[in-house]
C-alpha cells in the first residue's frame, strides 16, 4: 500500500502543474486585468476633472492607458508584477506555492491565506450542517425505504425527495426568503448573526445562530439529501437480494441481525467511501448563489468576486489550495475502500 500511496502523491504534482498552467494561460488572454482596471479608473478620474489628454506612447492595445503617463504606467505594471515575462511570473508563482505562500491580493491588501481564514467560518457553518444533516437523516431514511420498498411510505417519501431534488437550491432559497423571511417574518433575511451578537448570552448566541442558519441550510441540503437517501436505498436493495442474506435468514438470524450485522456493512461501502469527498466538499464547494442570496460572506463569494475583479493572486491561490485538498481527499476516499472492504487490493 505504501508504494500505491507514494505513486498517488507523485501523480499529484503533474496534476497540480497542469491545472495551474491551464488557468495561468487562460488568464493571460482574458481582457480587463488589474492594470486595465486601474487605467479605466484613472481615465474616469481625469475626465471627471476635465482633463481628457491621453498618452499614445504606452504601446498598449487597450484604451485605458489614455490619461496616464508612460512612467506611471510602468510603475503600475511593476506594482502588479506584470513588468516581467509571463513564463517568469509563472515559475515565480510555482516557487511561492511550493512554500505554501499563496501571495497577496491586488485589491484587498491582504494575504490570500488571511482572506481564506476570514471567509472560512461561514463555509464551515454551511459545510458542517449540510454534511451532517444529509448523512444522519438521509442514511436512516434510505434504509427505511429499502426495508419498506414498494409500500406507501416508500412512494410518499420518494415523491417528496424527488420534488426537493428537482427544485434548484437558489429557487428554494428565494421561496423560503419570501415566505418565511418576508411574509411571515419568522427568520432573518441575511447574515449568520444579529447586530447585537456580542451582547447576547451563550444560549442566546446559540439560538440566534440557529435562527439565522435555518433557511440557507434548508436550501443547500435539498439536493444532497435526495442523492444520499436514494443511493442508500438502492445499495440496500441490491444487497438484500444477494445469496448471503438468504443464508443468514436460513440459519435462524432475526431480521434485525440480518439487516444491521450483514447487509448494513456491505451496503454502506459506496456511501462510507464517499465520506471524505463529501465532508471536504461541503466546506469548499459551498453554493455561491446561496451565499449571495443570504448575504453570507464565504469562500464561494470570495472566489466569484476575485474572478470578476481579476484579482489573480486570490484566483490562483485558492485554486491551488482547493485542487490540492481535492487530490488528497480523493486519495483518502480510495484508501477507505480497503478499510471498509478488505477484499479490495490496490495491486
Amino acid at each position: 500500500m505504501f508504494a500505491y500511496i507514494l505513486k498517488r502523491f507523485l501523480l499529484m504534482i503533474p496534476t497540480l502543474l497542469g491545472v495551474l498552467l491551464l488557468t495561468f494561460v487562460v488568464i493571460q488572454f482574458v481582457p480587463g486585468g488589474p492594470v486595465e482596471q486601474y487605467m479605466a479608473e484613472a481615465k474616469a478620474g481625469v475626465q471627471g476633472m476635465g482633463g481628457g489628454g491621453g498618452s499614445e506612447g504606452s504601446g498598449l492595445s487597450y484604451r485605458g492607458a489614455q490619461g496616464v503617463d508612460k512612467q506611471r504606467l510602468e510603475q503600475i505594471k511593476k506594482l502588479y508584477g506584470f513588468d516581467k515575462p509571463a513564463h517568469e511570473r509563472f515559475f515565480q508563482m510555482l516557487g511561492q506555492f511550493a512554500r505554501f505562500d499563496l501571495g497577496r491580493s491586488f485589491f484587498q491588501n491582504k494575504d490570500v491565506w488571511t482572506l481564506v481564514k476570514e471567509k472560512l467560518p461561514v463555509s464551515i457553518s454551511l459545510g458542517l450542517w449540510t454534511f451532517f444533516i444529509s448523512y444522519l437523516v438521509a442514511v436512516p431514511l434510505g434504509v427505511a425505504k429499502a426495508v419498506r420498498a414498494g409500500s406507501r411510505f416508500d412512494f410518499v417519501t420518494t415523491l417528496i425527495i424527488l420534488v426537493g431534488y428537482a427544485i434548484p437550491g437558489f429557487v428554494l432559497g428565494v421561496a423560503l426568503l419570501v415566505i418565511f423571511g418576508g411574509q411571515l417574518q419568522w427568520f432573518p433575511l441575511r447574515g449568520l448573526t444579529s447586530p447585537n451578537w456580542d451582547e447576547l448570552s451563550f444560549m442566546g448566541k446559540v439560538v440566534d445562530y440557529l435562527w439565522h442558519i435555518t433557511l440557507p441550510i434548508t436550501a443547500m441540503v435539498a439536493g444532497s439529501f435526495a442523492v444520499t437517501a436514494m443511493l442508500t436505498k438502492n445499495a440496500f436493495l441490491e444487497e438484500i437480494r444477494k445469496q448471503y442474506v438468504l443464508t443468514a435468514r436460513a440459519k435462524g438470524l432475526s431480521e434485525k441481525q440480518v439487516l444491521w450485522k450483514h447487509v448494513f456493512r456491505n451496503a454502506l461501502i459506496p456511501i462510507i467511501t464517499g465520506f471524505p469527498a463529501a465532508f471536504i466538499g461541503a466546506f469548499f464547494a459551498g453554493s455561491l448563489l446561496i451565499e449571495t442570496l443570504f448575504s453570507l460572506d464565504g469562500l464561494g463569494l470570495l472566489s466569484y468576486e476575485s474572478v470578476i475583479r481579476r484579482d489573480y493572486p486570490v484566483v490562483l491561490g485558492t485554486l491551488y489550495l482547493f485542487t490540492l485538498i481535492g487530490l488528497v481527499t480523493k486519495l483518502i476516499s480510495d484508501l477507505c475502500y480497503v478499510w471498509v472492504d478488505p477484499r479490495v487490493k490496490f495491486d
